[in-house]
């Protein structure tokens, strides 16, 4: 194994010396103001109606009860609702066909004087259906099922490298095994909200999103508007995980009821409808064959994906995808087969693909250091890669098994093969696991502002999206690292359309590629200000700047990628099977961190999310009902503080040269990546059972600890 690339050393910072959060006051004394906050004079209220079938169509819509309830203004159905243009996204058509999709689909929105009003009109609202047959279970044998097609490398059938049969057949050590994981659903702490105002032919949308801009853009295509007469806000925003990364249907709905009643709207999505209309991790089912010499090293692997889009989306969870890049192997393969279903349309939720898959993959990759007889974190050492093994380019970094080592250190594991069941504390069985984790490092163009005036104080300007990462704080000390003055001298105005052009937040792109921008702004603006004889102008000195052609020289060379490795101990009943999480550790390789605090922060959430995957979250499909009934936080089950009571997170100080001049990587979903392996490679080490079914239930392991 060659030498990793770039340079590392521990990270020893505690993070209390971290720049605080800039916004953090405004948060806990109730200043900030989210999307349903904002109350323009004038402003009513909206409530959705769903769809109660899974496909069909609306042969008849009674509103008449429902328009006499009080304070009713309007009910917008197919039959009245403002015509909408084309645009990419089907889900956004909304009240433009009598057609029902998939359950949950919106097919009506009431609006009213008031909050209840609207509620209680929404209520009263009659529809009859024609329902048609639908289905919404997946499976290899789905009549329009098909492999998806690998544009990067044209295969028809997946990607493949080698001869992967010939040498599973030929190999020593094979591991053959199935990994499902249910519907996961994003849970912001802020439902989807939006309060829309039309004015003198302008829109103005505050919108709970994570990319403004592109909410903006959507908007412009549906309403046939220049985006110049459009404006979206999203100043603050209480998470997103990934369902709030594109338009989603309550932005359209509530421009279309304010243009509609002629007064600002807002409309907040309820809980129970979110699993419908918002997106959600598919449920996902893995085959791993892993072939393997005797010493652990792999000579064959193959990773296939089954999954499913909807009927009216095509985005499809590539779960299979990390399996390309992440061990050395000569032959490999990797396949996505899925198919369309009348279900409500998946989406992003934190590290798509990689979540999935890498729970999948890690999974097997303990059960082939068992069958090896080997030590978990020394069969990963034994696979580790000196270039990337999809493409042969070397990774700008790759760190892993630094993260590895420390994480074990810091961990105290103990070395050696894995002896189930070894270790007890009263009835309880207790067992650690280890996986890894990998994410990419990618970066898309960006612009900015830089302002000076003549007090002295600086003004940085870009459409950049603070969804709880911290992204305000650490793009005011990049600006004030580059331009040598103190952090409280800078402001930094972000959340808006109408600021310079910003992608959203998310793909964890954001710090590396707002940041980008800023420093590249504040750096000129520093010039200029050093060129500069005297006091300034009352007018101050403006840099404006955009990073397209910065990023698109940037060297094809290199494979850019986090890492990391989650380290996990689970105690299990052996008399109930009840299984909860002790300690939870994570070390990770992801560039220079901007803010030890909230790098931290945000490392612990994620790994929180991959913990709550492993343990609790869990959703159905049901056949009849067309949808998932798992529908509020007290059915869909999310982990809280004392389901985490020990949880820490550190990282490898590491310097790329070949990302951008800060050196950042995103980071905000490695952590999550590889987590539930963790902790379900540790209720194997506990119990000797092999969860291969998200999450771990007392289910899956009380008929066998019964025979321990």
């Amino acid at each position: 194994m060659n030498p990793p690339t770039g340079a590392a050393r521990q990270h020893t910072d505690t993070g209390t010396s971290a720049p605080v959060r800039l916004e953090g006051r405004d948060k806990v004394t109730g200043t900030a103001r989210y999307a349903a906050e904002y109350a323009p004079d004038g402003r009513v209220y909206a409530w959705p109606i769903p769809a109660t079938i899974a496909r069909g169509k609306i042969v008849a819509i009674d509103c008449a009860i429902a328009l006499a309830e009080p304070g009713a203004l309007a009910v917008l159905t197919h039959e009245n609702a403002p015509r909408l243009g084309e645009t990419g996204d089907r889900t956004l058509a909304v009240l433009q066909t009598p057609q029902i999709a998939h359950r949950g689909q919106y097919i009506a929105l009431a609006v009213a004087e008031t909050l209840e009003a609207a509620r209680a009109t929404a209520a009263a609202v009659r529809v009859e259906y024609a329902p048609e047959r639908h289905q919404v279970l997946p499976g290899p044998d789905h009549p329009d099922s098909y492999v998806l097609e690998e544009a990067d490398d044209e295969a028809p059938e997946g990607w493949q490298r080698g001869d992967v049969e010939g040498a599973y057949a030929a190999a020593e050590i094979r591991i053959d095994a199935v990994y499902r994981i249910p519907a996961l659903h994003n849970h912001p702490m802020e439902p989807h909200a939006a309060t829309a105002h039309w004015a003198d032919g302008q829109l103005v949308v505050h919108d709970s999103s994570q990319g403004a801009g592109w909410v903006r853009q959507t908007l412009s295509e549906l309403f046939a508007m220049d985006r110049e007469r459009i404006t979206v806000v999203s100043e603050h925003v209480g998470g997103g995980f990934g369902s709030k990364g594109t338009t989603r249907p309550h932005a359209v709905l509530a421009a279309m009821a304010a243009r509609h009643v002629g007064h600002p709207v807002t409309l907040a999505l309820p809980r129970n409808q979110l699993a419908a209309v918002v997106g959600y991790r598919a449920a996902t089912e893995q085959r791993l064959r892993i072939g393997a010499a005797a010493d652990g090293r792999i000579s064959a692997l193959a990773h296939e994906a089954v999954s499913y889009h909807s009927t009216i989306g095509d985005f499809v969870e590539q779960a299979a995808k990390p399996a390309r890049s992440m061990y050395a192997s000569p032959h490999s393969r990797t396949s996505h087969r899925v198919g369309p279903l009348d279900v409500p349309p998946p989406s992003w939720m934190r590290a798509p693909g990689e979540c999935s898959g890498m729970f999948a993959l890690e999974s097997a990759m303990d059960e082939l250091a068992v069958a090896c007889g080997l030590d978990p974190i020394e069969l990963r050492i034994r696979n580790e890669p000196d270039r990337d093994p999809a493409s042969g380019l070397p990774f700008s970094s790759r760190h892993l098994v630094e993260c590895l080592r420390e994480g074990a250190r810091r961990f105290g594991w103990t070395p050696g093969p894995r002896r189930p069941g070894s270790r007890t504390d009263g009835r309880l069985l207790i067992g650690t696991g280890v996986a890894a984790s990998t994410y990419p490092a990618d970066i898309e163009p960006s612009e900015a502002e830089a302002h000076a005036d003549a007090s002295g104080n600086i003004r940085i300007l870009l459409n950049a999206t603070d969804i709880g990462t911290g992204a305000r704080t650490i793009l005011a000390q990049i600006a004030a690292e580059a331009l040598d003055v103190p952090l409280d001298q800078v402001r930094i105005e972000i959340g808006s359309s109408d600021l310079p052009y910003a992608p959203i937040a998310g793909g964890s792109t954001g710090a590396a590629s707002w940041g980008w921008a800023v420093h590249k702004a504040a750096a000129a603006l520093a010039a200029q200000l050093a060129d500069h004889n005297g006091p300034l102008s009352e007018a101050g000195l403006r840099v404006s700047v955009n990073t397209e052609d910065d990023v698109a020289a940037r060297s094809a060379e290199y494979v850019r990628r986090s890492f990391g490795a989650q380290f996990a101990e689970v105690q299990v009943d052996r008399d109930t099977g009840e299984t909860r999480l002790r300690r939870l550790l994570g070390v990770f390789a992801a560039g220079r961190i901007l803010n030890a605090r909230t790098a931290r922060s945000q490392f612990v959430g994620a790994m929180t999310m991959g913990a709550s995957m492993a343990l609790l979250e869990h959703s159905t499909m049901d056949p009849a009902f067309g949808d998932h009934p798992e529908r509020d936080l007290a059915s869909y089950h999310v982990a809280v503080s004392a389901d985490v009571p020990d949880i820490q997170a550190y990282w490898i100080e590491e310097e790329d040269p070949h990302l951008n001049p800060l050196g950042v990587k995103g980071i905000g979903e490695i952590g999550i990546v590889g987590t539930a392996a963790a902790v379900a490679n540790a209720v194997y080490d506990a119990t000797g059972v092999r969860v291969r079914t998200l999450p771990v239930r007392v289910e899956s392991l009380l008929p066998n600890l019964g025979a321990r």
